[in-house]
């Protein structure tokens, strides 16, 4: 229900907790200077989601955008949860 703005929503991830994910992410997917992640975190409206989801954007120059799902808030996200969904997508 927090979709609609009913419900409790848990606080969003402070600005250390993004740039984290961002290096993390910048790394495991081998990206340079010129390329740009994004992150995002979601409500996710799906029943059998778990709730707060985190997405990655990767855009490498050249090539077509990767979107990328880790289903837990940012401030769970943890380094191998980055590493793992890259390596699975």
């Amino acid at each position: 229900m927090a979709l609609f703005g009913f419900g409790r929503r848990p606080l969003p991830a402070d600005g250390a907790v993004r740039e984290a994910i961002l290096a993390w992410a910048r790394a495991a997917a081998g990206l340079g200077a010129d390329g740009v992640v994004k992150v995002n975190e979601i409500v996710c409206a799906d029943p059998a989601c778990p709730g707060m989801e985190t997405i990655l954007l990767l855009m490498p120059p050249g090539r077509p955008t990767r979107a990328v799902k880790i289903t837990r808030p940012m401030a769970e996200v943890t380094e191998g949860d980055v590493v793992r969904a890259l390596a699975r997508d």
